[in-house]
């Protein structure tokens, strides 16, 4: 069965921030390497048009050889964005969920292929709701931003996870890579 992995830059306080990160060419060879090893990624509509703009590199590269590569991959690897306003995508690697959340991530993971990976927030939350998560993969930035969206802010259940490795970046940046260990709901909580 396919892993479900969410995957998301954060900074050292806890904000999901497409700009605030340290976007160095190590960091964007560690995505491009996690797109390679995947062959699905799950959007929501806000994040999705942020993505676009890596199809604007594929057409203007950039000459930094990873950045650029990060960019190819992008462009071609399947996305599918869940979106209640978006009636139609214009990205050939992009389809529309025709489905609910859990229905539709329930049937990928039971296809064959290469892990699936989840880049909103929103549906990060969403499917750690579900308990759909196989392996959270943060990338925590060295910097302290002071506002903005909190990746885990709706979730009421702890969770524990079970650290299973790191990696450091030169920038300082470090990947946390985490599974679900147990869950408490908030009613078996005193």
């Amino acid at each position: 069965m396919r892993k479900i992995i969410a995957a998301m830059n954060m900074t050292l306080d806890g904000f999901c921030d497409h700009t605030a990160g340290i976007a160095d060419e190590e960091l964007h060879q560690h995505f491009a390497d996690l797109l390679k090893s995947a062959d699905t990624i799950l959007y929501g509509r806000i994040t999705y048009q942020l993505m676009e703009y890596w199809r604007t590199v594929v057409e203007e590269p950039t000459g930094y050889k990873s950045t650029d590569e990060f960019a190819v991959i992008m462009d071609q690897i399947p996305k599918v964005v869940f979106s209640r306003t978006l009636k139609k995508l214009d990205w050939k690697s992009a389809r529309l969920a025709n489905q609910s959340l859990e229905k539709e991530v329930s049937e990928l993971k039971q296809q064959a292929g290469g892990d699936i990976l989840v880049g909103s927030p929103s549906l990060i939350v969403a499917l750690t709701q579900l308990g759909l998560i196989d392996e959270y993969q943060l990338c925590v930035h060295p910097v302290i931003l002071g506002e903005g969206l909190t990746l885990f802010k709706n979730i009421s259940d702890k969770i524990i996870l079970k650290l299973l490795k790191t990696k450091t970046f030169g920038s300082g940046t470090i990947a946390l890579y985490y599974e679900p260990a147990s869950r408490t709901t908030s009613q078996e909580q005193p």
